[in-house]
């Protein structure tokens, strides 16, 4: 039994060190990209276009991924993309974390009136298909930066308020919580000081999901041109680019596809890690 449990503890450990270590990486990459990246993402060369990676017959030194149909590296690309999907990921994201863990908070502790206003809301919210709804908000507002990020705000703000407002109530049923209420404490410092600590888990789980599902979203609206510029380096916009060509030059497909897989992972399993690792239940 002991063996066991520690087996399952250094393979969460390794889930934990690996998605930590990815994005720790991703994000030293994305800091400091005009830095280390081995060209500029916009400088076009026909003359160099469709170079394959390092390791293929007609590579080039200095384009390590080859570039794409009008010459720019990838790997200069996929590292100035990094900071696109970095910033949504984590603006989005905590900006999605405030606005519906503060809801869910408020309908689960407090119930009646608000419960009924809150629910109803989100239920009205949820019926609307989540990429329609964003791609009409980008029409509405304009492609952007800053659109994007709006729009997943407004669109997403539900799953924590639903899944925290489920935790809320499940929290205020106990019995440390009838006993603040007994010793006179405020409903207001009873839902910050008492059940707020206990639903932290849960949040920074949905937060980690979240910042993964910001990452998607940025990278399908960059895919169909909704994000920003076209001119400028996405993940989705490389693979939007890649596809045309795909047999002629799939290294401009794979290569963001394969980052943008491995950060959504790392987002996933680093939440599922911190939840393992931290949840005072499951400890």
């Amino acid at each position: 039994m002991v063996d066991a449990r520690g087996m399952v503890r250094r393979r969460l450990g390794l889930r934990l060190w690996l998605s930590g270590g990815w994005l720790v990486l991703l994000a030293l990459a994305a800091l400091l990209a005009p830095w280390i990246a081995p060209h500029n993402p916009l400088e076009q060369d026909l003359f160099t276009s469709r170079l394959p990676p390092f390791w293929m017959a007609g590579a080039e030194p200095g384009y390590w991924l080859g570039t794409d149909s009008l010459g720019r590296d990838v790997l200069s690309r996929i590292i100035h993309g990094a900071r696109v999907a970095l910033i949504v990921a984590l603006i989005a994201g905590t900006a999605t974390m405030l606005i519906g863990a503060t809801l869910g908070l408020i309908a689960g502790y407090y119930r009646g009136w608000a419960d009924m206003v809150i629910s109803r809301l989100i239920d009205i919210w949820m019926a609307f298909p989540p990429v329609l709804f964003a791609i009409l908000l980008i029409a509405v507002l304009g492609t952007g930066l800053t659109s994007v990020i709006i729009a997943i705000v407004v669109i997403d703000w539900t799953r924590f308020a639903r899944v925290v407002r489920a935790e809320a109530m499940a929290q205020g049923a106990m019995d440390y919580v009838a006993s603040a209420q007994v010793a006179g404490q405020r409903r207001l410092g009873i839902m910050l000081r008492e059940i707020l600590p206990n639903v932290l888990p849960t949040i920074g789980v949905l937060l980690t999901l979240e910042m993964g599902i910001a990452v998607i979203v940025e990278a399908i609206l960059s895919f169909v041109n909704l994000s920003i510029s076209s001119d400028d380096p996405t993940w989705g916009g490389m693979i939007a680019e890649g596809r045309t060509a795909l047999h002629r030059s799939w290294w401009v497909l794979v290569f963001p596809l394969i980052a943008l897989f491995l950060t959504v992972l790392s987002f996933s399993q680093l939440g599922e890690g911190l939840k393992d690792r931290f949840d005072p239940v499951l400890r």
